[in-house]
């Protein structure tokens, strides 16, 4: 059924089209259709990211309604909050199973750098995996945040070493794949050793994917996953970068001693099967359909598009603009989708300058803000999918025609906010952050941009 765009509420539109693409990607909708079969011997669940919570919980109400008497066990670990409440039908199974508590452990750390909460996790999931054989199955729940999550250090670096060099990795403006090759390097779990730990056990990694082109190798640093990158690739990233290292890590890393598995057949064995239950393009074609529901005609950019927020936006901007007039293929009204993860480059901070708050989608939106300069029938909606932008309590802002105007009258500069990279302060002072709270998954960036007809403008 069609409505007259005339009679949409812009900011309601596009936070629908964002619910939409969150609800696909959660792990309760999808899980079903990718449960493995219980083995001979032990099952051991383990996993890590901002969805673990959320697809261990999926995973266990499965088992426990499928195969109530095939005992499983395990331990995932996700951000702080991130957790689900149990839902009444998994504490029924529960209480009905003898053990009467729940299979998989859900521990909560530290995101995105890592504490000590996550290290004592990777630990004990490391060593969960440890004497298993042929007949055991090993199940493993991966999603975007593994990275700084699942955080064992290398030999020789030590956990304020790994922190402080993760903490540079996400200031510097490195994409995801240029930081996770350097997180495999410097990691005992990461990078296929996690699959190698699980020995003669059939191995099953199920994914919810969180970066451009669906590199499952790349989601969570791919800690069951063969890695093609090496040494040289890291250290090559961290001299780019000008990231400082301990001299026996610089050493190690260019002597090659530091290599991820090689050549052990952890990708494309029979024993090893990988399966993305969710990906990014899956969420934008669902945000199509609530979009085409409501008479609107969705056009997808792309769900791999990176590069640097403010930079980005621009070519939003101006791709926006042209359809507003008239002068692009894309006919309005229309929303434009996009998705990816793109990167901020934190600017030093002046003298006395106020530390700047918010992530990839707040400077996405003030890039937007500034490029669109108040262009009529405009309206935007950048967001994390994973409720979080940043470190911040907001998912991402809305732009709307006036919101320059409205900044201007509150004496909010949207280029002091963009050099400060203070996303967070304009769009609260505007009252146009979106808060949703965690949303237990992560397809990384969603944006929408919707252009009204030009005769409803």
């Amino acid at each position: 059924m069609s409505h007259s765009s005339a009679h949409l509420d812009p900011r309601d539109f596009l936070k629908n089209l964002y619910q939409a693409a969150v609800r696909r990607a959660q792990p309760s909708h999808v899980m079903a259709n990718f449960m493995p079969t219980p083995p001979k011997g032990r099952t051991v669940v383990v996993g890590a990211g901002k969805a673990a919570g959320a697809m261990a919980l999926a995973f266990e109400e499965l088992w426990l309604i499928r195969y109530p008497d095939a005992a499983m066990r395990g331990l995932v670990v996700t951000r702080y909050g991130h957790t689900p409440p149990v839902s009444p039908a998994l504490q029924a199974l529960r209480d009905k199973a003898s053990s009467g508590s729940e299979s998989i452990k859900i521990i909560e750390a530290a995101h995105p750098v890592p504490d000590a909460a996550g290290l004592a996790a990777a630990e004990q999931i490391l060593q969960s995996v440890q004497g298993l054989t042929q007949d055991d199955l090993v199940v493993c729940l991966i999603s975007g945040g593994g990275s700084s999550l699942l955080t064992l250090p290398c030999e020789g670096l030590s956990f304020p070493e790994k922190q402080a060099i993760n903490q540079a990795l996400l200031m510097s403006g490195a994409n995801i794949g240029e930081m996770n090759c350097v997180r495999k390097h410097l990691s005992r779990i990461k990078g296929g050793r996690l699959a190698a730990a699980c020995g003669a056990a059939r191995l099953v990694t199920l994914a919810i994917s969180d970066v451009p082109g669906d590199d499952v190798s790349v989601i969570a640093s791919g800690p069951t996953v063969l890695d093609e990158t090496t040494c040289a690739d890291a250290l090559a990233i961290l001299t780019k970068y000008a990231i400082a290292l301990p001299a026996n890590i610089h050493a190690a890393l260019q002597a090659g001693g530091l290599e991820t598995p090689k050549g052990i057949g952890l990708q494309g064995k029979g024993a090893n099967q990988v399966q993305l239950i969710a990906t990014p393009q899956q969420s934008l074609e669902a945000a199509a359909d609530a979009a085409r529901a409501l008479g609107i005609t969705p056009y997808i950019l792309s769900d791999e598009i990176e590069g640097e927020s403010r930079e980005v936006a621009k070519v939003h901007a101006a791709l926006a603009i042209s359809t507003a007039r008239g002068r692009s293929s894309f006919k309005t009204p229309c929303v434009i989708l996009s998705g990816g993860e793109t990167t901020v480059t934190v600017r030093p901070r002046a003298e006395g300058q106020v530390k700047g708050k918010g992530g990839r989608a707040g400077e996405f939106c003030l890039g937007l803000a500034l490029a669109l300069n108040g262009a009529k029938g405009i309206y935007a909606l950048a967001a994390d999918t994973d409720g979080i932008d940043g470190v911040e309590d907001n998912a991402g802002a809305f732009v709307m025609p006036d919101t320059l105007q409205r900044a201007k009258q509150q004496a909010l500069g949207v280029s002091d906010h963009l050099a400060r990279n203070d996303a967070y302060r304009f769009f609260a002072g505007l009252n146009d952050l979106l808060v949703t709270g965690p949303t237990h998954t992560n397809v990384n960036d969603f944006r929408a941009i919707y252009v009204a007809s030009q005769r409803d403008n």
